[in-house]
């Protein structure tokens, strides 16, 4: 059976540091904003700071995931902890979804029995959430173009930060307008949008999570371009899956035309890495050759 991992892949050095420093900053608006929504009455306030605390807890969960991803693998884990932050992804997107559920029931209730609210402390806690959650998704926004949990987090600091803009928007029409009813329009807005975001971010990681075909990947094309190489006869028994955002993972059987040698096997199989990595980015290959071997030879088999 032939192995190889070869290849480039290498890893972003994810920052932990700009976590870290979005975790104090989304402490600080969830603080203020519980004392400010409890002061003011505002319910679109109090829906922003249980958005924000969620935020502190899946960024809690995303910075242990980013320092368990780099822990070597031993015996007893041979991945490591590299599936670690697909799991983060996942919970943060079970949370955005069940969160912002429990917002729109809140929201419904409170537009049926609008309160008068004190905007002006809405208008300020709102002003400060932006920065804080601008500032938090410029320190993360290189990051997640590469990496799922690192995504994650930095959708949940963007949909903050948006919150807090239409929070601000809200307070300024309550305190000019006296238009009471837009906090509970908002909040339902702002849950819908969660909804939105979480179920994308949820659709993801399960198919992660699952080891489905990624969905740039036509396994046909794969196997028809390892099946053009010479002294390759079928390649069969194929999966394909992400073990992490890095790492793109082949496991298949190869059925040969002639019952070569191990050194021939060898230059075959540097064959296939090179096209599979060049043509498919695949960086992860486990080969397993055959020759006259009665088995199904179908391009997908249930194992």
């Amino acid at each position: 059976m032939g192995h190889s991992h070869a290849h480039n892949h290498a890893h972003p050095e994810l920052k932990g540091r700009n976590l870290f420093i979005s975790i104090l900053l989304n402490i600080l608006i969830t603080v203020a904003q519980v004392i400010g929504g409890l002061l003011s009455g505002s319910l679109s306030l109090l829906s922003d700071a249980l958005h924000n605390f969620s935020d502190v807890i899946s960024l809690i969960v995303s910075y242990i995931a980013n320092k368990l991803s780099r822990r070597k693998a031993s015996l007893q884990r041979t991945f490591g902890y590299k599936r670690a932050e697909v799991l983060a992804a996942f919970v943060n997107a079970v949370s955005l979804i069940v969160i912002a559920i429990l917002l729109i029931i809140e929201a419904i209730k409170r537009f049926q029995e609008p309160q008068e609210i004190e905007s002006e402390v809405v208008i300020w806690l709102s002003i400060l959430g932006i920065l804080a959650n601008g500032f938090s998704v410029l320190l993360l926004k290189k990051d997640a173009k590469s990496n799922m949990n690192m995504k994650s987090a930095y959708l949940h600091l963007l949909t903050d930060m948006l919150a807090s803009v239409a929070v601000l928007v809200g307070g300024l029409l309550m305190k000019f307008y006296q238009l009471f009813w837009v906090d509970s329009v908002l909040t339902f807005a702002i849950a819908v949008y969660l909804v939105y975001v979480g179920y994308d971010l949820l659709k993801v990681s399960t198919k992660v999570l699952m080891l489905f075909t990624p969905d740039h990947i036509d396994v046909q094309k794969v196997v028809n371009a390892v099946n053009t190489l010479d002294q390759v006869k079928k390649l069969h028994h194929v999966h394909i899956w992400n073990l992490s955002d890095n790492e793109l993972h082949l496991e298949a059987h190869l059925d040969l035309e002639a019952d070569v040698t191990t050194t021939q096997f060898n230059r075959i199989l540097e064959k296939i890495e090179q096209l599979l990595h060049e043509q498919f980015n695949i960086n992860h290959i486990t080969i397993q050759p055959e020759f006259n071997k009665k088995d199904p030879k179908d391009v997908i088999v249930q194992d």
